[in-house]
């Protein structure tokens, strides 16, 4: 199939080498002139994959033009949350009125901060009507680099079609990529932006020097959490102990490959957030949802004390061990 990706970070070069491998014909829209140049010089970006050289046969371009005569029948979109919005604002309408796409796959993470929209609810407000039900949502436990090397790995691809489902699940697996499907698109994506705010919690944990017990008590409790809003907009409660769920929230949690973990571990070092981020190269989407979730906990009444806590540590300059403290010595109650 012919499949076009918006966005070259490390996540959309991944799923394009994967794609590629696959049989697919691959164009990749980047919007960096320096990562574009050393695309198409060297098929490769050792910022985002170090040891990483992709396909001769992907094609790269900074032009959407370019990407709409390229007919893709699938396009994924692998723009960070905050900035899909202003990107797809600059598609022409033809690209998505063309009668061969099929699907449009998201596979980015988080809640827009101005609308605290999840994203599939964001492309029901920019894309055309007769697109809704092709918007799909990959997500789950994978890392780009685990990826990119071809290391066992398995995801959830989400909609609301189950007959295109079982068609993208042929599209992306593989012998070491493995797609289950769901009808839950809004506890996917629930489960992979949420995720993203306990994995910083469990970065401020590791930083702060504590150990195994506290990690434990923190996933478990951030399960808890993640369900509690994805139940409040109408989830299926079990979406949470599945990949893009409970697998999702281990993996980004417990992996140095986490850009989300890096900035809580440097924030329980005692750095402050700006200068973390100022040098980091790759998007940490866990920091902006922290502020969407936290306002929209606070909207649906939906108790999140750690994601409350993860808010105060990021944006109020709170001492992470109080945030810990605070946790932990909150009112005693059934489990």
């Amino acid at each position: 199939m012919r499949i076009a990706i918006i966005g070259g970070g490390g996540w959309g070069l991944a799923l394009a080498k994967l794609l590629s491998e696959n049989g697919h014909q691959l164009t990749v829209w980047e919007y960096n002139p320096q990562f574009l140049a050393l695309l198409r010089s060297t098929k490769s970006n050792p910022n985002l994959l170090s040891g990483i050289v992709l396909p001769d046969e992907i094609a790269f371009t900074d032009s959407f033009d370019e990407l709409q005569k390229h007919e893709p029948e699938i396009i994924v979109l692998a723009t960070p949350c905050q900035f899909i919005r202003p990107t797809l604002a600059k598609v022409p309408q033809q690209l998505w009125l063309s009668d061969k796409l099929v699907a449009i796959v998201n596979v980015a993470k988080g809640i827009e901060e101005s609308s605290l929209l999840t994203i599939d609810a964001i492309l029901e407000e920019v894309l055309p009507n007769a697109l809704h039900p092709r918007i799909c949502a990959l997500s789950g436990p994978s890392h780009a680099e685990e990826v990119a090397r071809k290391v066992p790995t398995t995801v959830v691809i989400a909609g609301r079609d189950d007959q295109l489902l079982q068609k993208l699940q042929t599209v992306f697996s593989n012998s070491y990529f493995r797609v289950y499907r769901s009808l839950d698109l809004i506890g996917v994506e629930v489960g992979g932006a949420v995720k993203n705010i306990i994995a910083i919690a469990a970065g401020i944990v590791a930083g702060l020097g504590f150990g195994d017990n506290t990690m434990g008590a923190l996933l478990t409790r951030g399960i808890v959490e993640i369900s509690r809003l994805g139940i409040a907009l109408k989830a299926q409660p079990e979406t949470f102990l599945g990949l893009s769920g409970i697998g999702d929230l281990i993996t980004t949690a417990i992996s140095t490959h986490s850009r989300n973990r890096h900035v809580g571990y440097e924030i329980g070092k005692g750095k402050k957030l700006m200068d973390i981020l100022a040098q980091m190269q790759m998007v940490a989407e866990g920091v902006a949802t922290t502020r969407s979730v936290y306002q929209l906990a606070a909207r649906l009444q939906v108790e999140m004390p750690i994601v409350h806590q993860v808010y105060q540590a990021l944006y109020e300059n709170k001492d992470p061990k109080q945030a810990i403290t605070e946790l932990m010595t909150r009112q005693l109650k059934a489990e």
